[in-house]
């Protein structure tokens, strides 16, 4: 009888499995399916424009599988110069199937040096994200990457949130070594605040916490913009954003940024604003 009941359960795995074989491509193939981009988001976003989809322009690098769906790392690499001729003026950020999938709004100018951006977002299903980059002669590239990853927008607030909340707001610049005048810096910028999505739980309470996010970032150098960025709850938490600026002599890097409270995760008709935040760092070549 053991022996029996043994084997009934060794079929049932194998059948377990077998259809976890058959089903999964069907579900990265749905998962694939573009039609948010090509029905909605384009639309909504650049209505009657023409967007060319190449790697010629920028380069999205992400994870195929992402290790953590609430922390994907993204690269966006520039493949022109940042000239006063021709630059990069801004880079929009997608990913298609978030309950949000507007992940931010990045603003260049040719002091970066170079439109590289890298950051860290949610994830929330398998889906393509994606990057279209604007040149300042109003022409229109996009790169996009499929990535696999479950849950990132919902993922539970950590037990330690009052911490977080007693760190929000400070900010800590790290720049590459070897600064030279005239040409890009590599640059990081980390900010603590927990960027709350409005669809987390918090792990003491058990309730829904209130979305509560950075949605507004702006980088100078010697008071001239270097990058300036609407951004929402698809951003991590305590934001990581790595970029270029070209120093021509010392001066003052600094970074502002404000956050806001909203009632809905994916309705910003009703919202408060927070508080204003500010951090100078001093260069010296």
């Amino acid at each position: 009888m053991a022996r029996i009941i043994s084997k009934t359960r060794k079929m049932k795995k194998i059948k377990i499995a077998l259809l976890v074989v058959l089903v999964s491509p069907l579900l990265t193939f749905a998962a694939k399916d573009e039609t948010q981009w090509n029905k909605v988001l384009k639309n909504q976003f650049f209505p009657g424009k023409i967007i060319q989809e190449t790697n010629d322009i920028i380069e999205i690098d992400a994870p195929y599988r992402a290790e953590d769906p609430a922390l994907v790392p993204i690269k966006i690499v520039s493949k022109i110069k940042q000239t006063k001729a021709s630059y990069i003026k801004k880079i929009t950020v997608f990913v298609d199937k978030n309950p949000l999938p507007f992940v931010g709004e990045f603003n260049f100018t040719p002091e970066t040096g170079k439109a590289d951006l890298a950051m860290r977002v949610r994830v929330n299903t398998y889906s393509y994200i994606r990057a279209i980059a604007e040149l300042n002669n109003g022409k229109l590239y996009m790169s996009k990457k499929f990535v696999k990853a479950s849950g990132g927008c919902s993922a539970p607030i950590g037990a330690d949130l009052d911490a977080a909340m007693k760190r929000l707001g400070k900010v800590k610049f790290k720049l590459g070594k070897g600064i030279e005048l005239g040409k890009p810096v590599a640059t990081q910028l980390l900010i603590s605040h927990p960027n709350i999505t409005g669809m987390q739980m918090d792990q003491v309470t058990r309730f829904i916490k209130k979305s509560h996010f950075v949605d507004h970032l702006a980088i100078t150098f010697n008071d001239k913009p270097v990058l300036t960025a609407k951004i929402d709850i698809a951003i991590s938490a305590d934001p990581n954003f790595r970029f270029y600026f070209i120093p021509n002599k010392a001066g003052v890097l600094k970074a502002s940024f404000t956050d806001i409270s909203c009632e809905s995760p994916t309705d910003r008709s009703v919202c408060q604003k927070g508080k204003h935040y500010s951090k100078e760092y001093q260069v010296t070549p």
